[in-house]
């Protein structure tokens, strides 16, 4: 397989480099000002193609207000400018066939109340660039009003499971950034910050299988990025978002954004509020072979769980511009999430005639206070107009969480009979400190070459405790067995160097990522449970390099191809080997012996016009995945390096206008995996195909009315394992427009309530079958509300230094 990959890649870039005297497009300039012709700075121009309103590159007019616009293929487009306070401009079809200067555009005022910027161009739900794939949640209308993790959950590609656990491409292990920065959490943890996130507050999802070197290299299922909204227009102005939503649970997220700018300062502040209310309903059943286990041949068990989270987070951004090239920064963020957890189980044992054996009614409560904060100071410089560019990060971020745990048991004979009670309790703190430190540098360099480099340092530390008491007769004990005290010490130190070039219709890019790794764990022992410690220290090498070529001038065909190596490291929880409960039969458990998975990953890829095809090829070695095992009935989970696993896949997605008044897009995947492991119960050998579709269906029925369907669909599949099994879900939701400051949702998700997770495990000792079903709030209406005000400052500097890109610039908001 290494020989074809290899002769490929050689094929490919053979092919590329025929192309590598292409036509490098063409310029044109121009300026904009206002009515009394003074230049406007800070004016954003949209280039689209006249064909079909799709958006090519963007631009920000220089304090004397210029724009430029850099190797544009031949073709006919439009300009649209808008700019807070003015009215929006938009020019006939511009056929561009040589270099142009354009004459001067002029820009009428508006009055001081800040309204809606109309721009003709719509975003599409997905965005293909070269290094990854873009997500509009915006554009899908049944994402209004709720989470980020419900946002993630539609987005193509991407799978979250009933544990929380975010894969994408078939691929577990992502690492998941807010603006570029990890959040390093992982499970349940990752899963309710996610969930304390309002929809409202997210600009656009980034989609990383091969991650650029810039992003540190961990993560075998790559990088999910969530770049969240900023308010740039000067003056004060803000925007509101209200939600209500009613399923079984009612729930509600909501969000305030407010945003200063004035001179040389920008202060930003953003504050949330939700309420989380969610159910469970969890059948498990278990068929043993009782010579083997010793056990009651059937056991079934039904579980009703709720969670109650009402919790805040917040965030506070100050900018100051010392000059037109330099700014300083320094960001505050936190978020408060008590989480309460009731369940009600009841277990029955039966014979192999179906006669019941035993009853065991048991009721877990959790309790559990989640607290983050972090601070960020940060530094840019900008050394001249080209974009050469040094930026500077501090952070310091800690994760606190308080969980007070109660198992309250209670065994029962087949006619009622009370024989058996226990009690276990747990204190469970856990504290997290992370301290990072990273520089990058950019520079053009001559002839369109552009480099990037950087350098990182980070330090993290958890300390978590559980400490465990048994209640049997009245009687209160230590239970050591489950009592444990884990301390883990990570330092990571990496350098990277990036480099790119547009050569018209041939783009390159390519980087290379070293990491050094020094961990250490400590186990610190009990009277039953002696001391024990790890120590790992190794070195890795990642390369990445990426290709996109235009077959025609105006870009509707383009060829794609990327690779990139990736690492896994284990999860801090994942290392520590003593118990933690779930219920009564089951159990998790750690495993200090987990080694870090790597993976080489390949893309290629075709876009014709509005539809992309893309290919997918992934081999991982020592794979970490969660592994289930029973002794003398009991359910343990642990996570294991299960061994190889081969993944192939193949994506077709795009949109177009049908009509005026409809827009279709359609995501759909079908998912070739293998895996190959030395399982507990022996050699494990499976194969798992999996199919999934996503097609969206926007209706305009009239001015400020739209109204969206659409619908999720993913196929049963084997996952080493566990078979999963199928989901179904249909969505609609209607917008209307009261204003240009004020907009109306209403959405229904989840309508037939088909979007259940089910499956079942196989390799069991001593099983029989073993299956699950686990039904959720996922059916629910949905009110949501926007509004945005504000007022703007006349005739202020924007100290906006990075002018003509098309990337967002890195101001901290």
């Amino acid at each position: 397989m290494k020989i074809k990959i290899t002769a490929f890649l050689a094929a490919w870039l053979t092919i590329a480099s025929t192309f590598a005297y292409a036509q490098k497009g063409f310029k044109f300039t121009g300026k904009v000002t206002g009515t009394d012709d003074k230049p406007l700075d800070g004016a954003t121009l949209y280039l689209v193609r006249a064909v079909d309103s799709t958006l090519v590159k963007t631009a920000i007019t220089e304090v004397n207000g210029m724009y430029a616009f850099d190797r544009i293929p031949q073709g006919a487009y439009k300009v649209t400018v808008s700019m807070v306070g003015f009215e929006t401009y938009k020019s006939a079809v511009i056929n561009l066939d040589k270099d142009l200067t354009l004459p001067a555009i002029i820009l009428k005022q508006k009055g001081t109340v800040l309204k809606e910027v109309a721009v003709t161009t719509t975003k599409p739900l997905i965005e293909h660039l070269i290094d990854r794939t873009v997500v509009n949640p915006g554009a899908l209308i049944s994402n209004s009003g709720t989470s980020a993790l419900e946002v993630l959950e539609k987005s193509p590609g991407v799978m979250v499971d009933e544990n929380g656990t975010i894969s994408l491409k078939g691929k577990s292990g992502v690492m998941v950034y807010i603006d570029d920065k990890p959040t390093y959490l992982s499970g349940d943890d990752l899963a309710n910050y996610l969930r304390a996130m309002p929809s409202a507050n997210i600009d656009r999802i980034e989609l990383m299988p091969n991650p650029p070197a810039k992003y540190d290299a961990a993560g075998n299922g790559g990088v999910i990025n969530i770049r969240t909204n900023h308010i740039k227009e000067v003056g004060f102005n803000g925007n509101l978002n209200l939600s209500i939503n009613q399923g079984r649970e009612t729930r509600s997220n909501n969000s305030l954004n407010l945003n200063y700018r004035y001179s040389k300062l920008n202060i930003s502040a953003g504050f949330n509020y939700f309420n989380n209310n969610f159910y469970n309903d969890l059948d498990i059943n278990r068929y043993f072979d009782q010579s083997v286990t010793g056990v009651s041949p059937i056991f079934l068990q039904e579980s009703i769980r709720r969670r109650t989270a009402r919790g805040y987070s917040g965030r506070i951004n100050v900018d100051y511009y010392a000059s037109d090239k330099t700014t300083f920064g320094i960001g505050l963020s936190g978020l408060i999430n008590p989480l309460i957890t009731k369940t009600l189980s009841t277990s029955k044992l039966l014979s192999t005639q179906n006669q019941l054996d035993s009853t065991i009614i048991a009721n877990d409560y959790q309790n559990r206070q989640f607290k983050n904060g972090g601070i960020n100071l940060n530094y840019r410089h900008q050394f001249d107009k080209k974009g050469t560019e040094l930026t500077f990060d501090a952070d310091y971020i800690n994760y606190n969480t308080q969980q007070n745990q109660s198992y309250d048991n209670n065994s029962y004979y087949p006619d009622g009979t009370l024989y058996y009670n226990d009690l276990l309790i747990g204190n469970l703190p856990s504290d997290i400190n992370i301290y990072s430190i990273k520089t990058d540098f950019t520079h053009p360099l001559i002839n369109g070459f552009k480099l990037d480099a950087g350098l990182k340092t980070s330090f993290t530390q958890t300390n978590n405790i559980a400490d465990y008491f048994n209640t049997v007769n009245d009687v209160t004990t230590p239970d050591y067995s489950k009592t444990n005290h884990f301390i883990y010490k990570e330092n990571i130190n990496a350098a990277y160097v990036n480099a790119s070039k547009d050569l018209g219709r041939l783009s390159i890019q390519f980087g290379l990522r070293f990491e050094n790794t020094v961990s250490e764990g400590h186990q610190l022992g009990n009277v039953q449970v002696r001391d024990s410690s790890f120590k790992r220290n190794y070195n890795s090498l990642f390369p990445t390099f990426y290709m996109q070529y235009k077959l025609d001038s105006v870009g509707n065909q383009q060829l794609g191809f990327n690779y990139g190596r990736r690492i896994d490291r284990p999860y801090y929880a994942d290392l520590n080997p003593f118990l933690s409960p779930i219920d009564k039969f089951t159990y998790y458990t750690g495993n200090p012996y987990l080694l870090p998975t790597y993976s080489d990953n390949y893309e290629l890829s075709y876009t014709l016009k509005w539809v992309t095809f893309t290919l997918d090829y992934s081999h991982t070695k020592d794979d970490v995945d969660e592994t289930i095992e029973i002794e003398n009935g009991i359910y343990y989970s642990r996570p294991g390096n299960i061994g190889e696993t081969y993944t192939k896949e193949l994506d077709i997605d795009g949109g177009f206008d049908a009509a005026k008044w409809l827009n279709v897009q359609l995501f759909t995947s079908i998912n070739f995996t293998h895996y190959i492991s030395n399982f507990y119960t022996g050699p494990l050998d499976t194969h798992g195909v999996r199919y999934f579709a996503h097609p969206v269906l926007t209706f305009k029925p009239g001015k400020d009315w739209t109204i969206q369907t659409d619908g999720l669909y993913q196929s049963k599949f084997t996952s080493t394992q566990f078979l999963i099994g199928k989901r179904e879900q249909f969505n609609s939701a209607v917008s209307k427009k009261l204003s240009k400051s004020t907009t109306l949702k209403l959405s229904a998700n989840d309508i037939f309530h088909s979007s259940v997770n089910s499956g079942m495990i196989n390799y069991l000792a001593g099983t029989k079958l073993a299956n699950y079903r686990n039904v959720s709030d996922s059916r629910y209406v949905q009110l949501s509300l926007s509004y945005r005000f504000g007022k703007t400052i006349k005739n202020q500097r924007q100290h906006e230094a990075n002018g003509a890109q098309s990337e967002e610039n890195r101001v901290k908001n």
